[in-house]
């Protein structure tokens, strides 16, 4: 076998490799059109939408306002969500990237900048891993906040978890009149109809 003929086939393996690798990659990180993974990523749209959203509405001089001694501010809220993110990944078998640091996190819940690129960068982390997983492995066992569980029961789980504390942000909120922006939004087009000649 001539030189060039080897180092062709050489080259031909590594490329059949690479291509099986991309292939592999893509897999792992296209978004699923049905079953329990779609469906939980389609509330983790939802929620980081709002959840970002109202993080940008709310005033840099709001995010240490909280509505008692003791319980969490408007930030630590935001803080928190990005560091359960994070947390919640790791339970599903995915740890956090390199230079996380739940502490500092938790420090800079008052810098509206800090809060929301951690909240936006939290989310895309989270997505990825749930990209990662398998439906196949839906009635995995695994445990979510201290309580056995399956792949799927965890997505109900963390679905009821984010839901409260956007609730709680909402509030927290409204307790500062701050609307939602979805809901402003939702109020001027009532009102742009409302404002309509009738016919």
């Amino acid at each position: 076998m001539s030189k060039k003929l080897a180092y062709f086939l050489m080259f031909m393996v590594t490329l059949a490799h690479a291509s099986r690798a991309q292939d592999k990659a893509a897999a792992a990180t296209s978004s699923p059109t049905s079953g329990p993974r779609a469906e939980f990523l389609a509330e983790l749209s939802y929620y980081e939408e709002r959840f970002v959203r109202l993080a940008e509405a709310v005033p840099a001089d709001k995010y240490n306002w909280r509505p008692a001694e003791g319980v969490r501010s408007i930030g630590e809220v935001y803080a928190h969500i990005t560091a359960a993110n994070y947390g919640i990944a790791r339970a599903f078998g995915t740890q956090p990237p390199a230079g996380i640091d739940f502490k500092a996190i938790t420090t800079n819940a008052g810098d509206k900048a800090k809060d929301v690129q951690g909240l936006k960068d939290s989310f895309a982390h989270f997505r990825q891993t749930i990209l990662a997983l398998s439906d196949a492995d839906s009635d995995k066992a695994m445990k979510m906040f201290g309580r056995q569980t399956t792949q799927r029961g965890a997505f109900i789980m963390v679905t009821g978890h984010t839901g409260e504390h956007l609730g709680q942000s909402i509030a927290y909120a409204r307790m500062n009149g701050i609307v939602p922006p979805w809901t402003e939004e939702a109020q001027q087009q009532q009102q742009k109809s409302a404002d309509k000649p009738k016919q």
